[in-house]
């Protein structure tokens, strides 16, 4: 599989900027299925930049994956509160700079939670507390179009993170 000139590219900024400013990244996804760890890892000299990731894809993955740190009692994936537990817990536990949490379905049918294909959640953290999430929805049913906007989804979110603010230099 080859990945698509958007991915490539937003992979190559934030590992550029990543290595620009001597910092970390960490991930843990879901109905990417991996893409995003995948997408960082393809840039040569990932290893200055890319601590680890994993996908917790199922309720028996999460139970395997819970040495994260012990799920909230109640909280469910596919929610903005999953991203966020994901993309914190993976940058506490990892030492990362950042974290990148992801959690939705891909389709080509909804989720058991009965959200629709096509809706993700996506969380990027900083070891500093600050946490940021956008909801993507695609409105389709393509598993692997779905599993790309996540991807790039989260890739973009960390990139704005990453960005100066406004007027200050890069």
């Amino acid at each position: 599989m080859s990945l698509s000139p958007e991915l490539a590219s937003a992979a190559e900024r934030v590992a550029r900027r990543l290595i620009e400013r001597g910092e970390t990244v960490g991930v843990c996804e879901s109905a990417a299925g991996g893409l995003i760890s995948a997408t960082l890892l393809s840039v040569p000299g990932a290893s200055a930049y890319f601590v680890g990731g994993c996908v917790m894809y199922t309720g028996k993955a999460r139970s395997f994956f819970e040495g994260l740190g012990p799920i909230p009692s109640g909280l469910r994936g596919a929610t903005e509160e999953f991203a966020r537990f994901e993309a914190s817990t993976i940058t506490e536990r990892l030492g990362s700079t950042w974290g990148i949490g992801e959690t939705g379905a891909a389709g080509p049918s909804g989720n058991p939670y009965g959200d629709p294909a096509g809706h993700a959640w996506v969380g990027v953290a900083h070891g500093d507390g600050r946490l940021v999430t956008v909801q993507i929805s695609t409105g389709r049913n393509d598993r692997v179009a779905n599993m790309e906007a996540f991807a790039l989804g989260a890739l973009d979110l960390l990139e704005q993170q990453l960005m100066p603010p406004s007027g200050a230099p890069s």
